[in-house]
């Protein structure tokens, strides 16, 4: 368990650490970027040989230090990124800013062998330790986690270094249960549903208590209550229900046949919530930072591309969310985010929400999870702030510029993949979007932002943030990025 008494102090530092790392600044001082897949034995099986290209997803991180220059950035993972990835990000900024990064960023690679995340390796090596240490000195740090586990405590409070996120103690207020009752206390809309879910017999009367109240649901969604990204999500369309000659055996049958693993996880605490319908239907979600002082601050609104057999799984986001109903989701984040301040929350959460339109034009939002962490909408969001400094407004819910006023949007995914681009070198790929025009450029603050270059050699998979002055450029972008890598992928197999 943590020392609670050491890591507050640690915690106590965090504030001018943050203050030290915000443009302007000319306070030396020292940004982890640890993107530490601390996730269950199940799930790091499942990723296997992709984990270190979703830690590269963070590998942006280094263009920091054009934005802050009295930053110094160390970048940890499993896997050194290749050269041509490293240099890659430094490219895409104006010559001025690309020297300003030299000396100013470190990559270090760290894999005992062992199928654990970095931060759980790291925490057994002193020596490597004493060596990171060595290198902050006595200027003031922090560690930007993607989450916090026992893992990063215990690698915060070797390094003494405090963490910029969420104590994993706190980590239940999370759980889909903990979050429905949070969202009721923040006045924020959620679906039809019951918490606490664990069996059964606890699922067919959630059903049925949804069916009471609403017998149009067409359907229902199950969720562990400790899951993410569509993990742990099972779809229960309830249509079926309606043309049975015996209602009550069919649902029995039908939830009984969930699958046995399923069940057993189920055990350990889970929701059921009516699946919103509507003519039109998304999946938008809010980004905010918890500060020290208790402020919390909204960052973006996106649009989730969700995918999968039942549409769960996150695929990639659309930035920003629909003016229609942006500036409510900004409100909805703050609401939670004073929520989750009170009870000690820091750092990075995000709220992922569902939203259903009727034919004039009219938005119900309900508000389905809280994420403790960083997720697939940072990174996109990291690729903007540093390459396109600006704001987000909530009010508008559109970001603008501070060269000139001008609006952004983007289209992102870590989803692109083709089996025919396996194997294709990332110095490729990223000569095929140079030469179809398509490279992010610096002086129209326009254009893809490529990630995930490693996992070209795993199975023709790689990431993109493709930056646009509206989201129709966004998109444009986005699809011809495809179109450029199918084109270098037909040469080469050739």
């Amino acid at each position: 368990m943590t020392d609670l008494d050491a890591y507050g102090a640690l915690e106590r530092r965090l504030g001018p650490a943050l203050a030290a790392n915000r443009p302007g600044s000319d306070v030396d001082h020292v940004v982890i970027a640890l993107p530490s897949y601390s996730v269950s034995e199940s799930l790091m099986s499942h990723y296997g040989d992709r984990i270190p290209s979703l830690e590269h997803r963070y590998l942006g991180a280094t263009l920091i230090p054009a934005r802050i220059p009295s930053c110094e950035l160390i970048y940890i993972s499993t896997r050194r990124p290749e050269q041509v990835a490293i240099d890659y990000y430094p490219s895409l900024l104006p010559p001025d800013l690309r020297s300003a990064t030299e000396g100013r960023i470190r990559i270090i690679e760290w894999n005992d062998g062992t199928p654990r995340s970095v931060a759980a390796q790291l925490v057994h090596r002193p020596d490597l330790v004493a060596g990171l240490r060595g290198i902050i000195g006595d200027r003031p740090a922090l560690i930007e986690p993607w989450n916090v586990t026992q893992h990063e405590v215990d690698l915060a409070l070797a390094l003494g270094v405090p963490i910029n996120g969420t104590r994993p103690e706190l980590r239940p207020i999370g759980f889909k249960s903990a979050g429905r009752r949070l969202f009721a206390e923040a006045g924020v809309p959620v679906p039809l549903g019951r918490e606490d879910v664990r069996t059964v017999e606890d699922v067919i009367e959630a059903v049925r208590s949804i069916r009471a109240e609403h017998p149009g649901a067409p359907g229902v969604v199950v969720k562990h209550d400790d899951s993410g990204a569509g993990d742990g999500n099972i779809v229960i369309d309830l249509q079926p229900l309606d043309a049975s000659d015996d209602p009550a055996t069919w649902l029995r049958r039908t939830v009984e046949a969930l699958p046995e693993w399923y069940l057993r996880d189920l055990a350990l605490g889970g929701i059921v919530e009516e699946r919103i319908a509507g003519t039109r239907f998304t999946s938008p979600s809010a980004q905010a930072d918890i500060l020290p002082s208790g402020e919390v601050v909204v960052l973006a609104t996106h649009e989730q591309v969700l995918g999968g057999e039942s549409a769960q799984v996150y695929l990639g986001c659309r930035f920003p969310a629909d003016p229609g109903y942006a500036p409510r989701l900004a409100s909805y984040a703050q609401a939670v985010g004073g929520r989750l301040a009170r009870l000690g929350a820091l750092g990075r959460f995000s709220v992922d929400f569902v939203a259903a339109g009727d034919r004039d034009g009219d938005w119900r939002l309900y508000a389905l999870e809280v994420n403790l962490r960083k997720g697939g909408t940072t990174h996109p969001y990291s690729a903007l702030r540093n390459l396109v400094p600006g704001a987000y407004v909530p009010a508008d819910g559109r970001w603008v510029t501070t060269a000139d006023g001008s609006p952004r949007a983007y289209s992102a995914t870590d989803n692109l993949v083709d089996p025919a681009w396996r194997g294709l070198p990332a110095a490729d790929a990223i000569h095929a979007v140079d030469r179809a025009g398509l490279r992010f450029d610096h002086r129209t603050r326009t254009g893809v932002v490529l990630h995930m270059l490693s996992g070209l050699a795993i199975d023709g998979r790689l990431g993109l943030t493709a930056i646009g002055t509206d989201p129709d450029a966004a998109r444009d972008l986005h699809e011809g990025t495809r179109a450029a890598l199918d084109a270098v992928a037909r040469v080469d197999g050739a």
